[in-house]
């Protein structure tokens, strides 16, 4: 059973039991396993005694839509064709052609449906999606929270360090751990029958020609000049990196995850971004790698980063990142939906930020100049190949990144929104809280003063190229993505 914390009715509208299917709108954990959306939708399916139809749509007209994002998400829908086919459950992908050519069609479904289940996301244009959806869907539009281990309303404040919330979340986190949505809710369905979508409907909002996604994409009004990447997208995908990870590089995690040069990192964040790979799935796998039991849970609440799991350096150093620093940006998402604005930032930030804003910069470049990787630093540019061909920055870069973005932008305003064109343009992982909160911390969020007070930066944490390449070993990662490393 989803726990009643993870289930918001979104609208106040009742259910109708006379209804054709129970429709899941797919939009955020689009995926067929470890989802409390479609537990709930399939438990819907179960009391009212009908099938399920599963809507995943892709929209052409959100900012940043390119053959990147595109390809990512077509990735995805197959596997989910493939196994909802096998399970006889109807899905429906629908792909925009062009932008609002989607409109109408979930409210369409709905018409004939007992009830909506949706997936409860806090970022992008996610949150005012299901609102509109709440005013013009007929019946009861429930949302339902995936996205973390502690649902994402849990906890009823901001905070404002990774320390803070930490205590917080060892306080709370405990019981969560056994509260995990199914791991395979296809197998053995009850013999519900077939859901059928109308003809009219099916006629305006045809199902997308998922065989022939390539020629799709190149149709559509979208950026075509941000190319797919590799590793595709999909559950299939996600959980092959997840098995990589676990069985070849967890054990070196804690050690080798700031070496850019030799790879440790996950490289899950796009999966679990779109939703291809559940974060329960993820922690779940690693607490079984490393034979985890219950009671081996800290008693003491002190915000500690090691030891309060009683695992390994390397997990421990793992789950805060997936657990403290994800869902830390995800509660700021629900409690500040204003986390990408400049008025968010800490007071403090702000402040010191506007108080060096007029400070001489000794180099300045565009947005585009950025974009194109045309700074006189080297590992800034190859730090920017690797997102442009990657759709990804090694985690530690990606905050030096951000540093001279600040550094060399006209003031500390360009430089916010310089990071996030950048981020959500290139970022397979980009419009998401991780990635914002990331964004956040280069301007201050998440941390505190530090002396001493810089020209530009003010109090600001500061971190320089020299630095990092005093720091780290580079050579590898500058031989891949240096200047003589062709883009495309």
């Amino acid at each position: 059973m989803v726990p009643p914390s993870r289930i918001r009715a979104a609208s106040s509208r009742p259910v109708r039991p006379d209804g054709d299917y129970v429709l899941l709108w797919m939009i955020a954990a689009r995926r067929t396993r470890w989802s409390f959306a479609l537990d709930r939708a399939l438990e819907r399916c179960r009391a009212l005694g009908k099938p399920l139809l599963v809507l995943e749509p892709l929209r052409a007209g959100y900012r940043w839509a390119s053959d990147r994002i595109h390809h990512f998400v077509l990735d995805g829908m197959r596997d989910q064709s493939a196994r909802f086919q096998a399970a006889g459950v109807t899905y429906h992908p629908y792909v925009e052609p062009r932008p609002d050519d989607g409109r109408g069609l979930l409210a369409a479904l709905a018409e004939r449906a007992c009830v909506v289940v949706t997936d409860d996301s806090p970022c992008f244009f996610l949150p005012r999606m299901i609102e509109a959806a709440a005013r013009s869907v007929p019946v009861l539009l429930e949302a339902v929270d995936g996205n973390g281990i502690v649902p994402i309303r849990a906890l009823d404040q901001t905070f404002p360090t990774a320390y803070a919330f930490r205590r917080a979340l060892q306080k709370t986190l405990r019981p969560y751990l056994g509260q995990l949505p199914s791991a395979e809710p296809l197998v053995d369905l009850e013999p519900l029958g077939a859901a059928r979508i109308p003809p009219d409907v099916l006629a305006r909002w045809p199902r997308a020609e998922l065989e022939r996604s390539a020629a799709l994409v190149a149709s559509l009004p979208i950026d075509h000049d941000v190319p797919r990447v590799e590793p595709s997208g999909g559950e299939g995908a996600g959980r092959q990196l997840l098995d990589r990870f676990v069985s070849r590089r967890l054990s070196r995690y804690a050690e080798d995850r700031g070496n850019p040069s030799d790879e440790a990192s996950s490289g899950l964040s796009a999966h679990l971004h779109f939703g291809h790979v559940s974060a329960h799935e993820v922690v779940h796998a690693v607490l079984d790698r490393e034979d985890w039991l219950p009671e081996k849970l800290g008693s003491q609440s002190a915000g500690k980063k090691e030891g309060w799991w009683g695992l390994s350096a390397s997990a421990e150093a793992f789950l805060d990142e997936c657990v403290t620093w994800r869902e830390l940006a995800l509660n700021t998402c629900v409690r500040a939906p204003d986390y990408d604005r400049w008025e968010s930032l800490p007071s403090w930030a702000r402040a010191t930020l506007a108080s060096h804003a007029a400070d001489p910069r000794p180099h300045v470049y565009s947005v585009e100049q950025l974009a194109r990787a045309e700074t006189h630093d080297d590992l800034w540019n190859a730090a920017q190949r690797q997102l442009l061909v990657e759709g990804r920055i090694h985690n530690y870069l990606r905050m030096l990144w951000g540093k001279k973005i600040l550094e060399w932008s006209p003031g500390p305003r360009d430089a916010l929104q310089s990071m996030i064109e950048l981020n959500n343009r290139f970022a397979i992982d980009g419009r998401d809280a991780s990635s914002h909160a990331g964004i956040g911390w280069v301007l201050g969020r998440y941390d505190r003063p530090w002396a001493p007070e810089r020209p530009i930066f003010g109090t600001i944490r500061y971190m320089s190229s020299r630095s990092a390449m005093r720091k780290l070993d580079l050579e590898g990662y500058l031989g891949r993505w240096g200047n003589n490393r062709s883009l495309f």
